[in-house]
């Protein structure tokens, strides 16, 4: 019997994929579960039209991601702290202090899980940061620490 699947089935396959199984797995385990349906032509087609429209939608998302990066690039964030002699912060700054301070400044929100820091900032002056926005899109962003 030929399926779709519904959720990801270990050892068959991932949702949305359309595979054959025994007739028997098909009707005692995957359809009474919910885990998959029948594959006829109407279901098929159905699941091709909402795949086309998911690929629309992440193709808008990234759009918006990659206009969002040029966006950040042009821009400087400016943070500060309490900090002593020679430039070094009493604490450091950390992804979530660039996020909130560019809400602040700028009016952009960005998670601060997508602003990829190797280390905190531990020193005053300029550091460039990498924002991850979108899995094939990311933007340089550039971070003034000032005492």
């Amino acid at each position: 019997m030929i399926v779709i699947l519904l959720q990801d089935v270990k050892g068959k396959g991932k949702a949305g994929d359309v595979v054959k199984v025994n007739d028997g797995y098909a009707r005692n385990m995957l359809l009474p579960k919910g885990l998959a349906k029948e594959a006829t032509q109407g279901n098929v087609r159905s699941l091709e039209k909402q795949k086309a429209l998911a690929e629309e939608k992440r193709q808008e998302q990234k759009a918006a991601a990659q206009e969002l990066a040029q966006k950040l690039e042009k821009l400087t964030v400016t943070i500060q702290s309490k900090g002593g002699e020679n430039g070094k912060l009493f604490g450091s700054i950390t992804s979530k202090d660039i996020a909130e301070a560019l809400e602040a400044q700028e009016g952009i929100k960005v998670d601060k899980k997508k602003i990829d820091l190797a280390a905190p900032i531990k020193q005053t002056g300029t550091e460039t940061v990498t924002l991850k926005l979108f899995p094939e899109v990311a933007a340089k962003l550039k971070v003034k620490v000032t005492v």
